[in-house]
């Protein structure tokens, strides 16, 4: 039998997958020799916005969609930092040419629905990758040099090497690493998503915003070419039900209880959104080894492999860059999908690492109250772009 590769899940980690190993040629050309399966009976995401630093659109960009990115996303030309409190300015830093420049590829921000699909359409236009959607998978087992992969309404799949995108919840790290379910974090995301011209001319932006505040902080920036505005509100608490649904039902008056000590222009922002979406946060902590990423014929992607807090922006990021480095070293160990599997894990769990560690420790700073808090802000005005600028991660390329 031929190598071939069933990816398990259908979300930004999934297509990405199926995208960078169809247009490597990982299993032959055109995409041939992937199978995708996604459980949902139709494609879909969830509405909430994502940041793409440069390090994530330089691959976008190598895999063909620099105008299918240009034609749904926004540049901000600049990350503001500021006071939840008082609303002062506490921190810029230059993205638009300055990204360009410097990095050589945008910084952008983008609705998680654009997002996914110009991904399907990508991985549809490459003709030769199966698709089989309202599919769930029963298990998966090794058996001698394949893995047996069996759905839930009785059909075998039979591959090489199986790749779990299914994300924080997955059923195939189970399968891999079996170290229990994610661990909720006691953060709650409220998040909104609205047409900038049903909001007041005062609280429409066109720049990356984070607001900093005791115990909460919120996060602004535009999606659709600048026509919308994504906005989400990060507090402490719990949900009453089961935390790994992604749509709680949010109540916009807790929410402005809840930041009733916020300055004026926050407020006026919150207050001018009556529809938010509530998902209560979940992660693990940071990777200790590359075993949590692939063990033989079977790996991990994205937020099945290292599901992170999104206080560094680079949740959907680090699953692109994953998808990126799997299809290199699937090409370069072709005929050996363990030798390719092992090589994408070596390369990838220590960045990885890294990013969910960095995002934990942005959550602390940006919840810091009393002393802390006013020591933050100093130094926050006295650094500015020094410690908001991001070499290390910005500066990436797929080994």
């Amino acid at each position: 039998m031929e190598d071939n590769m069933v990816i398990v899940g259908g979300g930004i980690g999934g297509l990405a997958a199926a995208l960078a190993c169809g247009r490597h040629g990982a299993f032959g050309p055109q995409g041939q020799g992937l199978r995708l399966v996604e459980q949902a009976p139709a494609f879909g995401e969830v509405g909430a916005g994502v940041q793409l630093g440069p390090n994530v659109t330089r691959i976008l960009h190598g895999w063909g969609l620099q105008q299918a990115v240009a034609d749904v996303a926004a540049f901000p030309d600049r990350l503001e930092v500021r006071s939840a409190l008082s609303g002062q300015l506490l921190g810029t830093l230059p993205l638009g040419e300055r990204a360009l420049a410097v990095y050589g590829a945008p910084y952008a921000t983008i609705a998680r629905q654009d997002l996914h699909a110009l991904l399907r359409e990508a991985v549809e236009s490459l003709g030769g990758i199966d698709i089989d959607l309202n599919t769930r998978i029963a298990s998966v087992a090794p058996v001698g040099e394949q893995v047996q992969v069996l759905t839930h309404d009785g059909r075998e799949l039979d591959a090489s090497g199986v790749l779990g995108a299914d994300g924080v919840w997955s059923a195939l790290r189970r399968q891999l690493v079996d170290d229990g379910a994610p661990r909720v974090t006691g953060h709650l995301a409220f998040r909104a998503m609205v047409p900038q011209s049903d909001l007041p001319a005062g609280v429409r932006s066109q720049v990356v915003t984070a607001w900093m505040g005791p115990h909460f902080h919120a996060v602004q920036y535009p999606v659709r070419r600048g026509e919308w505005l994504n906005v989400v509100v990060i507090v402490h608490g719990s949900v009453v039900g089961d935390p790994s649904v992604w749509d709680h039902s949010a109540n916009a008056g807790e929410l402005r209880v809840r930041l009733a000590n916020a300055g004026g222009p926050l407020l006026d922002l919150v207050h001018a959104i009556d529809d938010w979406r509530l998902w209560a946060l979940s992660d693990r902590p940071p990777m200790r080894s590359a075993q949590e990423m692939a063990l033989g014929r079977l790996a991990l992607l994205g937020d099945a492999a290292h599901p992170m807090r999104p206080y560094l922006a680079q949740g959907a990021g680090m699953a692109i860059e994953d998808a990126q480095q799997l299809s290199l070293s699937l090409r370069a160990h072709a005929g050996d999908v363990p030798a390719g599997f092992n090589h994408y894990a070596a390369a990838r769990w220590q960045r990885n690492a890294r990013v969910q560690a960095r995002a934990i420790r942005n959550g602390e700073i940006f919840h810091l109250q009393g002393p802390m808090r006013v020591a933050r802000d100093v130094s926050m005005k006295l650094l500015g772009d020094k410690l908001l600028d991001l070499p290390w991660l910005y500066g990436y390329n797929a080994a």
